[in-house]
Formats: C-alpha cells, sequence, structure tokens
C-alpha cells in the first residue's frame, strides 16, 4: 500500500509558516537598520529603499553605544565565568558528597528557582545600598554569579555520571580538586554548555536590574543604552533597528557556534544507560 503524501507536505507547509512567522521580524529589523535615516518604514520600503550604514555611523557617532556593548560584554562574560565555576562546584558537592544537610539545601534551591526574580528587585535595591555596591560593577556581577538552575541542571547531570573514573582517581592519589576540574568538569561539559548559553542570553537581554541598580551613562549596558534612543516626539527608528541589530549579533554567532552544544546538552540523560 503506497502511503500518502499529503501528511508530509501539511507537515512541511506547516513548518514553513512557522518558519516565516519567526524570521520576519528579525528580516525586518535588519532591513530598516539598512535603510538611509529618516526613510519612512513600510513594506514598500523593504525592497525600494537603498541599502546603507547611516543609522550605524549615527549610532556609533551619536552616541555611546560601543561602551554599552563592551559593558554587556564584560558583565556577560563575567556572569557566565562565575556560575560556570560555582554552580559546578556547589552541584558536584550536592551529587557526590553525602551528608544530612544535602537534601535540605537542594530544597531550597528548589524554593528560590519558585520565587518570580522580580520580586527580589527592592531587596536587592536596599541591599546592594547598604553593601556600598550600588551604580558600581559589582552590581552588574555580584547577584548573578550563581544560579539556582544551573545547579539543577548540573547536578542532575552529573548523578547521571558513573564513579568509576573518580574511584580510579582517588585511588592513584589524586586529590578532589584534581578530580573535580581534572576528570568529572571535561565530563560536564554538554550541561555547563547549556548553562553558559542559557545565563550569557539572559544577562545580555536583562534590562531592568541594570536599569534599577546603576544610575551613571557609562556602567549602562545594551539594552538599557538602547531605550534610551527612543525620543519624546519622535524615534528615529532606523538608528534604534541599527542598535537591535548590534545586540541581536552576538546570541546569534553564539548560537550558531554552540548549537551542537545545547542539542546534546538537552538530550544528555533522556537515554537511561
Amino acid at each position: 500500500m503506497v502511503k500518502s503524501p499529503m501528511p508530509s507536505l501539511i507537515k512541511y507547509f506547516v513548518l514553513i509558516v512557522v518558519l516565516v512567522v519567526m524570521v520576519f521580524p528579525l528580516v525586518w529589523m535588519f532591513r530598516v537598520a539598512l535603510m538611509p535615516v529618516g526613510s519612512p518604514v513600510s513594506f514598500e520600503a523593504l525592497y525600494q529603499s537603498a541599502l546603507t550604514f547611516d543609522a550605524f555611523r549615527a549610532l556609533f557617532d551619536g552616541t555611546n553605544t560601543l561602551k554599552y556593548l563592551f559593558n554587556s560584554i564584560v558583565v556577560g562574560v563575567t556572569v557566565v565565568l562565575g556560575n560556570i565555576l560555582f554552580c559546578f562546584m556547589t552541584a558536584y558537592g550536592l551529587a557526590r558528597f553525602k551528608c544530612i544537610i544535602n537534601k535540605p539545601l537542594f530544597i531550597s534551591i528548589i524554593i528560590v528557582l519558585m520565587i518570580p526574580s522580580h520580586i527580589l528587585i527592592i531587596p536587592l535595591y536596599l541591599l546592594s545600598l547598604k553593601a556600598g555596591i550600588y551604580d558600581t560593577f559589582w552590581v552588574l556581577v555580584l547577584p548573578w554569579l550563581v544560579n539556582p538552575i544551573g545547579i539543577f541542571l548540573v547536578k542532575q547531570y552529573i548523578e547521571n555520571l558513573p564513579t568509576s573514573m573518580e574511584e580510579a582517581a582517588r585511588i592513584d592519589g589524586a586529590g578532589e580538586f584534581r578530580i573535580l576540574f581534572q576528570i568529572v568538569m571535561p565530563l560536564c561539559k554538554p550541561a555547563l554548555a547549556v548553562l553558559a548559553i542559557q545565563v550569557f542570553f539572559t544577562n545580555w537581554n536583562s534590562f531592568l536590574f541594570p536599569y534599577i541598580l546603576t544610575n551613571k551613562d557609562s556602567l549602562k549596558t545594551l539594552p538599557v543604552g538602547l531605550a534610551h534612543l527612543q525620543g519624546h516626539q519622535a524615534i528615529d527608528w532606523q538608528q534604534l533597528m541599527a542598535g537591535s541589530a548590534l545586540a541581536v549579533l552576538p546570541v546569534l554567532i553564539l548560537f550558531v557556534i554552540m548549537q551542537r552544544q545545547i542539542v546534546s546538552g538537552i538530550t544528555a540523560g533522556a537515554i537511561k544507560q
């Protein structure tokens, strides 16, 4: 019996429609960013207006966008490295060292995951004032150096790893830190890659916390800086879309480079050994 190709055609048609719906705003953003400054934004302009980088030149010449971009990169990389280190060490301790307080600690991590992050705005603001880090670089980094969902993710991954290599290393006289960083950490690369990407995306797109916890223009991150491009009377769409394109490009590049690690990290543990 010949199978009808119609279900496959319907499936591919639906996928193509979903792809177009998802990609069109991205194409629109880049196209508006490459229009001449002051051009009307319309569907006709997608194929009628010339391609120019005037909006990017105006963005770099008239604003501190490069400084905002640099701040976002430094904050994002620092927070990612902190999460990889601290979440990994905490997860390893919870997964491998059996102690009476491990279960209460892990339950507390799950409880923290249930708390909406925006509830922490006022306590974090007051705490940063008392600690003397308000409106400094440290307030953009220190509160985010460890992530409960990162601890949860890496702990679950480590628990699925065999302990034979660790036990063999202990017999050979290796210390705990050597086992941790030379044996276990390389095995956790897929989970750590997922953690790094998730943390970087979250911090790269973060707006509310940097907006409230900093006041100096020199400390603004890219999302906060882009928000100030919108005028009270009118919006320079070409310049705003150029800034948005600048914010999206690193994320797209990172996803293309790390997509294999993302998939392997998501599917890791799906098949029980």
